[in-house]
């Protein structure tokens, strides 16, 4: 999930936030320490449309910070705040109780409220210090705010403003019943004994448009917001899972709250959610990310996919941009909204450089086809899908040899363009790199299903000639895959071909993604089933990218020997659609093993050294959590385990669940396929599946 608008060298996931507060709702969110304090010179503060609204946040009471006490998290965009003023001189004990109650959400709200624990009155001054610098998100995360920013202030009745001239953006910070001081926030309150004062504060930004009206207005219970409203109908509608396996019952409710929070909400066509990539630094719309997170989710949800295709097929590209490597008919690798990345796209938003996130979008149309699609949805972004084809023959395979290449072409874009999108993730098995243009085996089986996917929705139209068409072109690049990318003498497939058709010879978990897919031909599954499960892939807590007996090999690199959850997720999927129920279901079992060492919550990798050296899963040291389609991958896993395969255009829902053991009983209720909204019981004694109309048959 790299980020294209750097020096070409950073290539890692977001800085963690280790100890802290971060709350999230859509692309607004809030970083601070537990006593809710801001810093400028920290990866911190409050951020609306990746712009920081707010650097500096510090209340004091008396002149003193309150000590912390502890935080409670109520959902994923508002925490309670606990703190206690500082003794006074001569006792230990404290005399007041301060409660920050703080909410995000296109700026924030805080219901600041301090309690006299003391039978005696008590007189307090209470400033709150603020400010904001409106920089950039990647300025602020990557530590280049030290410059020096002109800021304005201005006091207003109960309220201070702040502006940066030259960017034409201001935050207004208002207090019930403040006093306002420059950039300060005044209250003189008298407590009498056992009493409580209280204040709601309002943060209010304005970045070049009209101010964005608050999403928790003062005075009314923050319950009855939008984004409440938004989470009380996920969990609603969510399905439901009885285990007797404590892990696999947390893990599948992480990534129910996890996903909830990861939505974002597009303001032009409110209806429409999409999953960002993770959180905090990377709540946008990702083309790969989304797309595939969105793949995980349909057993959960089919409007994330339905939102994200329609989003995606708006931002879908028109012309030729080098800046921004967009061409006709490309799907975005990402879409931002900060000035860093702006300026560095001529005043664009989106940037266009991924090789897979095209096909993977007609991957998922097929697939959203296949568990039920309103018809009007299908042939509304029918063209879309046809232009995304006419980009991989056009563009994506630009020396016309049946392979979808990339080589950049931006100056600040991705040199990899595949999900190991790092320099260095791409490498031959002496670890040296390839030059581009290089065509990337996933990427090819990305475009085999996409060919498929094709096929699939003309048939389902009543155009066969259409669908006979793109099943030929399938078949075709199914041979020419299985004839340039297999490795005879090793058993697996190369990772690649570069700039001279050389087959870049790295074992990697790419392979495993070839067998998702179906591009592998059933003669060779076998033995690319049997390398990914080997010492040198599998760490014994999940696939490695990248095998130990390679020359690039490093089990703390970010894509050169680590273990990614989303890729475990795929190559399982893989590994059963070929019958390799045995390794799939040791796949599935040790990622759940190592979810209990990280709060089962999956992270979004964790470094690749051996269960047998350490047992533990070693954590890699900057891995962006919660991450999408590590929050989704337990969804994969289970519909892997429950080889569930919907066809509703057909008619047929095809079930045959190989679940271990130590899962069972397991009943999954609330699937919805089609208009059905179905339930699959697995015990000992068998498994059965109900919630089946006359729409669906089981085969």
């Amino acid at each position: 999930m790299s980020h294209p608008w750097g020096d070409g060298s950073d290539t890692e996931a977001p800085t963690a936030i280790n100890a802290g507060v971060t709350l999230v709702e859509g692309s607004t969110f809030c970083i601070s320490d537990t006593s809710g304090a801001i810093s400028p010179n920290r990866p911190a503060g409050l951020f609306v449309r990746d712009t920081r609204v707010l650097s500096h946040w510090r209340l004091t009471v008396d002149g003193l910070e309150p000590q912390p006490l502890t935080v409670r998290y109520d959902e994923p965009y508002s925490a309670t705040l606990l703190a206690r003023t500082a003794p006074r001189a001569g006792t230990a004990d404290s005399t007041a109780l301060v409660i920050i109650g703080r909410h995000v959400g296109d700026g924030m709200r805080e219901d600041l409220v301090v309690r006299n624990l003391s039978g005696a009155p008590l007189d307090c001054a209470i400033k709150l210090e603020l400010d904001a610098d409106f920089a950039d998100l990647f300025e602020v995360k990557e530590g280049r705010t030290g410059h020096d920013v002109v800021t304005a202030a201005r006091a207003l009745d109960n309220a201070v403003q702040i502006s940066r001239a030259e960017l034409g953006v201001a935050v207004t910070v208002s207090g019930s019943g403040a006093t306002a001081e420059g950039r300060e926030l005044c209250w003189e309150v008298t407590l009498p004994g056992r009493g409580e004062w209280s204040a709601c504060i309002e943060y209010l930004p304005a970045l070049g448009t009209d101010t964005t009206p608050p999403r928790y207005p003062c005075g009314i219970p923050v319950s009855r917001s939008t984004p409440a409203q938004r989470l009380r109908e996920w969990y609603a509608n969510s399905p439901t899972v009885q285990t007797d396996d404590e892990t696999l019952a947390a893990v599948l409710q992480r990534t129910l709250t996890d996903l909830g929070a990861l939505r974002i909400f597009d303001p032009h066509h409110p209806e429409r959610a999409v999953v960002a990539a993770g959180a905090p630094w990377f709540m946008a719309l990702f083309g790969r990310d989304s797309l595939l997170t969105s793949w995980m989710v349909l057993p959960l949800d089919r409007r994330l996919a339905v939102g994200t295709l329609q989003s995606l097929a708006d931002l879908q590209g028109t012309q030729v941009q080098a800046a921004t490597e967009e061409q006709p008919g490309r799907i975005p690798h990402e879409v931002r909204f900060g000035r860093a990345a702006t300026l560095l796209l001529g005043g664009g938003t989106a940037y266009y450089g991924t090789a897979d996130a095209t096909p993977l979008f007609v991957m998922l149309l097929g697939e959203l086809y296949r568990w039920g699609l309103d018809p009007k949805i299908r042939d509304d972004l029918l063209p879309h899908a046809d232009r995304a084809l006419d980009w991989i023959e056009k563009y994506g395979d630009a020396d016309g040899d049946g392979f979808v290449e990339y080589r950049c072409a931006a100056d600040h874009g991705l040199a990899n363009q595949g999900w190991k999108d790092s320099w260095d993730g791409v490498n031959f098995a002496d670890g040296t790199l390839p030059e581009a243009p290089i065509a990337l085996a996933e990427v090819q089986g990305y475009t085999y299903a996409a060919y498929v996917a094709r096929a699939t929705l003309a048939a389902g139209t009543g155009d066969h000639s259409t669908a006979e068409r793109w099943r030929a072109k399938a078949a075709q690049l199914k041979t020419a895959f299985n004839e340039a990318f297999w490795l005879p003498d090793r058993g697996w497939y190369a990772i690649g071909l570069d700039r001279d058709k050389r087959q870049i010879d790295a074992l990697t978990s790419n392979i495993g993604h070839c067998l998702w897919t179906g591009i592998v031909d059933d003669d060779k599954a076998e033995r690319v089933a049997d390398h990914l499960l080997s010492p040198e892939m599998f760490s014994g807590w999940g696939i490695r990218t990248l095998a130990t007996s390679m020359g690039a090999y490093n089990p703390v690199s970010y894509h050169n020997g680590s273990v990614w959850p989303h890729d475990n997720a795929i190559c399982a999927a893989g590994l059963m659609r070929y019958g390799f129920t045995e390794h799939a279901n040791q796949v599935v079992s040790a990622m759940l093993d190592a979810s209990t060492r990280f709060g089962h919550r999956l992270p979004e990798l964790f470094s690749g050294f051996d269960r047998a050296e350490f047992d533990v899963p070693v954590p890699y040291p900057t891995s962006c959590s919660p991450q999408a389609w590590a929050a989704a991958a337990p969804l994969l896993f289970l519909r892997t385990l429950l080889r569930l395969e919907p066809s509703v255009p057909e008619g047929v829902l095809s079930v045959a669940p190989v679940v271990p053991a130590r899962y069972l009983p397991l009943r999954v209720g609330g699937l919805r396929v089609g208009s059905d909204v179905l339930s699959v019981t697995v015990d000992p004694e068998g498994w059965q599946v109900r919630g089946l109309s006359g729409d669906l048959r089981r085969s």
